[in-house]
């Protein structure tokens, strides 16, 4: 190999977290966050208190009051462009510490699960790893390790703020309650701001927009909370501000559209990303689904519609970036399913392991963060700079370069 020759895509912020779910923490460390971002203890705190609630929750939201420390990479309250390192400590530990003990063997035997559920990384993962026991699996799988990534992607979501780009989802249906098309309610929102929805949706316990389906979701999660069932949904991201060309259409591990959708498939229980319309557009002719080009003296290029939901080409189109998320209905029941016993290989009901009835709510919280660095990946690989002021001069002279090029 040649020496100066790069093989593949490198991404400019990576983050990494570690932790099991009834350890004594969770931690992340995040990479390649440029220096000057002014950032608070309270806007990361801010969104992991968000991550808590939502109807439907289990018990383990009243044990929890999650809360960061930073122990590098941020001074005098911004950062220095040095890996930050962030740590969540599980209150929940306490009761924990034989059970997942690091190094010291129990005095008295641990039960070993061994039965595993139906729709969970059990059965899967302990193969895989060779596990005699369950449990390890169980601990990692959690969606309890998204507290860390909420934590690490809101670095990069303060980053892109800072740079005029929002980020924000609210819940469009949860079971069989479906927010009826809210085009104009969204439009009013997205005119401030794509957080300006996720402010709205906040104001409902289920995150929804509209109060009718607010009060059918309610209902539902009760009702499957008391039939020892669960529920899932859907959840509509948006991002604002991006102006067009970030991602390329070069190279597939350049692809914006491909780095988004593995960025939220990659949430635990997510198991669908659709892009705009898609699977509406999917049954229409070209003719009513692409987005027709205008020209104005003032604005540029325009667009009326957003069915490609802001990405064309594996490239942000300028328009505002809409992704939707289906999250399956979590997989540990209080109304067991059908399973196995992996030492007796004897047919037994699934086990129940403390879960929430309905985290879809809570799921789109997570959806924002874990977006947060492929965008700001996006900017970074298009614009460079090792510093927030450098990279907005940049930023600033490529929005009006596009907008002086275009006017009609």
């Amino acid at each position: 190999m040649q020496p100066g020759i790069v093989l593949y895509y490198i991404a400019m912020i990576r983050y990494f977290t570690a932790g099991e779910s009834h350890g004594p923490a969770l931690s992340a460390i995040v990479d390649g966050m440029p220096a000057g971002v002014a950032i608070t203890l309270e806007e990361i705190n801010s969104q992991l208190a968000r991550r808590q609630l939502g109807h439907g929750r289990g018990g383990r939201m009243k044990i929890e009051t999650d809360k960061a420390e930073v122990l590098s990479g941020i001074r005098f309250g911004k950062t220095i462009g040095t890996p930050i390192s962030l740590v969540i400590k599980n209150r929940d530990w306490e009761n924990w510490t034989t059970t997942m003990s690091q190094f010291d063997s129990p005095t008295e035997p641990v039960a070993k699960i061994t039965i595993p559920r139906p729709g969970h990384a059990d059965l899967a993962g302990r193969i895989k790893y060779g596990f005699d026991d369950i449990r390890p699996v169980i601990e990692r799988a959690s969606a309890r390790e998204t507290a860390a990534r909420v934590a690490a992607g809101t670095l990069s979501r303060v980053f892109l703020k800072a740079l005029g780009i929002e980020i924000g989802s609210y819940i469009s249906a949860i079971g069989a309650a479906v927010e009826p098309a809210l085009d104009e309610q969204l439009a009013g929102l997205l005119s401030q701001g794509a957080e300006a929805v996720a402010r709205q949706a906040d104001l409902s316990p289920v995150r929804m927009l509209g109060k009718e389906t607010e009060a059918k979701a309610l209902a539902a999660i009760d009702a499957a909370s008391e039939r020892g069932d669960t529920l899932g949904g859907i959840i509509e991201i948006f991002i604002t501000g991006v102006p067009p060309g970030f991602g390329s259409y070069v190279q597939h591990d350049r692809r914006l559209d491909a780095e988004l959708a593995a960025a939220i498939i990659s949430i635990q229980a997510i198991k669908g990303v659709e892009i705009g319309t898609a699977f509406e557009n999917a049954g229409k002719p070209g003719s009513e689904v692409h987005d027709e080009f205008h020209l104005s003296q003032e604005e540029g290029v325009t667009r009326k519609t957003n069915r490609a939901g802001g990405l064309e080409g594996s490239m942000s189109s300028g328009q505002t970036i809409h992704l939707r998320a289906a999250m399956k209905p979590i997989s540990s029941l209080l109304t067991p399913l059908h399973s196995f016993d992996v030492e007796t290989l004897q047919p037994t009901p699934s086990r129940f392991e403390r879960s929430d009835t309905c985290a879809v709510p809570a799921a789109g919280v997570v959806a924002e963060a874990v977006v947060a660095p492929v965008i700001a990946n996006a900017l970074l690989e298009k614009l460079g700079g090792d510093h927030l002021d450098e990279i907005r001069q940049r930023l600033d002279l490529y929005r009006e370069t596009i907008r002086n090029t275009f006017r009609a």
